[in-house]
């Protein structure tokens, strides 16, 4: 079974940076569709980031130029480098990988503050 596990959310101020990392088990994250979403209290789920099979990432307007996705194939692990943050980025950060057969897996999140 397809798992995946958050972490790296914290309290930083405006103008710093943070590293979130998910872990997945069960799946390889090179060959599936990955995503970082967020939520914010009170607003809809948004997808900040994917990165498609072949390698193709496509960001948020919101967050382009200050967020940036990789992949450590050799630790099956997703990270998101957030520099630049802004206190509209405080949310609820999740990660998402969708197999080749349309099926959708989601973390439990990890919360990320950003004060002002």
């Amino acid at each position: 079974q397809v798992q995946l596990v958050e972490s790296g959310g914290d309290l930083v101020q405006t103008g710093g940076s943070l590293r979130l990392s998910c872990v997945v088990s069960g799946g390889t994250v090179s060959s599936n569709i990955v995503d970082w979403h967020r939520q914010a209290p009170g607003k809809q789920r948004e997808a900040v980031v994917t990165i498609s099979r072949e390698g193709v990432t496509n960001y948020a307007n919101s967050v382009k130029g200050r967020f940036t996705v990789s992949i450590d194939n050799a630790k099956n692990t997703l990270y998101l480098q957030m520099n630049s943050l802004k206190p509209e980025d405080t949310a609820a950060y999740y990660c998402k990988l969708t197999s080749e057969y349309g099926i959708t897996y989601w973390g439990k999140g990890t919360l990320v503050t950003v004060s002002s």
